[in-house]
């Protein structure tokens, strides 16, 4: 199977999770067959990708994953690992948009990924702080209130269990709150390592480091392009959080920043529940314990992806939190990112325009750790030719609702802007010198566009600011120290290597003299 040890796992920025400090890193001895036709490659190695491949590989097929970095290096790194029965998108919406059928669909898929997790987590005895607690959605407002209503009574129509109540564990002064039962919460590494554990030893392959640049189809047989050869297999499942290269899920969904502070109380007072206000963006807390230490975990202000500063998101949050908790200190500091769907249901199927066979899951929203492991079901009914009830609700080639093309427009003309503006605002100047260390910003010089970031012993890493994805232009995120695209969230390191997709390939160096 391989063996255990223990590190710091890296994740896509700079900013570290607790996630990434308690569970160990599984290394894996199996190696490929370049001759083998397997049945499945899943690319990417986090909850989607995990979860379909143990699937897989114990219902008897030859799966092999690849991931571009570590198995949790993504947003399944970075969650805030809330498991709910209840979604970003409400119940009601969902009702407005697709029906009350596809509303019941809806809510069964969100309850089947919960279920699907405790059921590993039971099955596979998985040691990861799992917890159940109750969920509290509470409203500051009259229009808050009334949205409140709205949820309560499209989760009652679902059957989803909820009730009013008068006694949220909040310091903030509320107007009305309901109660979700039974919600919960867990590490998600150790449980993505747990599954990670039964997948090698059913004999399924993990292939860290391996970036996918290319695939090709012939006669049915898929041929993926890798930097040590390739993998040939008769379907592909592309669960990178946003398929690659320029698709249709880039006009589709929209990438968001979302933001977490790990804090220590100077008082006992952490909430014994999971704890969200209406605020928008909105807040949430709820407790961990961590190394045997209870921390408040609370996070929100999210953002588009490069569209606003982190710096100020952080400071925000913790001036938010501060008002209401007594801190003592910050123990943790990160953010993650997510992709909104236009019409709020996630693709989870056939990729479009793509060869039969390739398939897809994106546009989780906030709801990730549900829709990740029940997506894993789907994708591998999918490649099993079976039946699944959440086939059609969840096509990706579904035609759109009229509020999600109202909102597809909304988000496309938002891209279109940034391609042009932000390159009308790239101010000149005559030298890096002032660029200060630790700090980036794409500046002009002598008529070139320059991604510059100076490091903390005074070194300029230059690259061109023009991503490889769709050719619009990064801005820095000086907390993640990471170059990140405001049109369709892809993200670079200070060295301009690819952290997120949809880009494929690195950001172009520059040499610079002003080093």
């Amino acid at each position: 199977m391989g063996k255990t040890t223990n590190t710091v796992l890296a994740r896509d920025g700079a900013l570290r999770a607790p996630w990434q400090y308690g569970a160990a890193t599984i290394i894996s001895k199996a190696l490929f067959d370049t001759t083998v036709i397997y049945d499945a490659l899943i690319v990417g190695g986090g909850i989607t990708g995990i979860t379909t491949a143990l699937f897989l590989q114990k219902a008897g097929k030859k799966v092999v994953i690849a991931e571009a970095h570590n198995l949790g290096f993504g947003t399944t790194g970075g969650t805030s690992a809330h498991i709910n029965t209840f979604a970003d998108t409400t119940y009601a919406e969902a009702a407005s948009a697709f029906g009350e059928e596809g509303a019941q669909l809806f809510a069964d898929a969100i309850n089947e990924g919960f279920r699907t997790i405790k059921s590993n987590i039971d099955t596979y005895q998985i040691d990861c702080d799992y917890e159940i607690n109750s969920g509290y959605l509470y409203a500051e407002t009259g229009d808050e209130a009334k949205q409140l209503d709205d949820i309560y009574n499209g989760a009652l129509k679902v059957g989803v269990p909820v009730n009013y109540t008068e006694e949220a564990p909040t310091p903030v002064a509320y107007l009305k709150a309901l109660v979700f039962d039974r919600q919960a919460q867990f590490h998600p590494l150790k449980y993505l390592q747990g599954l990670q554990k039964a997948y090698l030893e059913a004999g399924g392959i993990v292939l860290e480091n391996t970036l996918v640049t290319d695939i090709e189809t012939d006669n049915g047989v898929h041929i993926a392009h890798l930097p040590a050869g390739v993998i040939r297999a008769k379907t592909v499942i592309y669960a990178t959080h946003m398929p690659p290269n320029i698709n249709l899920f880039n006009f589709e969904c929209a990438p968001y920043r979302s933001y977490v502070l790990g804090l220590k109380l100077k008082t006992d007072t952490y909430p014994d529940a999971l704890v969200y206000d209406m605020q928008e963006p909105y807040h949430y807390f709820r407790t961990q314990v961590i190394d045997s230490e209870k921390l408040l975990i609370a996070g929100g202000n999210d953002h588009k992806a490069g569209h606003a500063d982190p710096e100020k998101a952080f400071a925000d949050l913790e001036k938010y939190i501060r008002k209401y908790y007594n801190v003592s200190s910050v123990k943790y500091r990160w953010s993650s990112q997510y992709y909104v769907p236009v019409d709020g249901l996630p693709y989870i199927g056939q990729m479009p325009l793509a060869a039969d066979g390739i398939y897809c899951a994106t546009g989780y929203n906030g709801n990730g750790m549900m829709l990740g492991s029940i997506a894993g079901k789907i994708l591998s009914d999918l490649v099993r030719r079976r039946p699944n009830r959440y086939r059609d609700l969840f096509n990706p080639s579904r035609i759109k609702p009229i509020d999600g093309f109202t909102e597809f427009v909304k988000e496309n003309a938002d891209v279109a802007y940034h391609f042009v503006a932000d390159r009308v605002g790239i101010h000149e100047t005559d030298s890096l010198k002032r660029l200060q260390p630790g700090t980036g910003k794409v500046v002009e010089v002598d008529g070139e566009k320059i991604a510059a970031y100076r490091d903390k012993q005074g070194i300029i890493h230059a690259l061109s600011p023009v991503c490889t994805h769709a050719a619009c232009i990064v801005n820095w995120n000086g907390e993640e120290k990471s170059w990140d695209c405001p049109c369709h969230g892809a993200r670079y390191d200070i060295d301009g290597n690819v952290l997120t997709g949809p880009a494929t390939k690195n950001l172009i160096k520059i040499s610079s003299d002003e080093n």
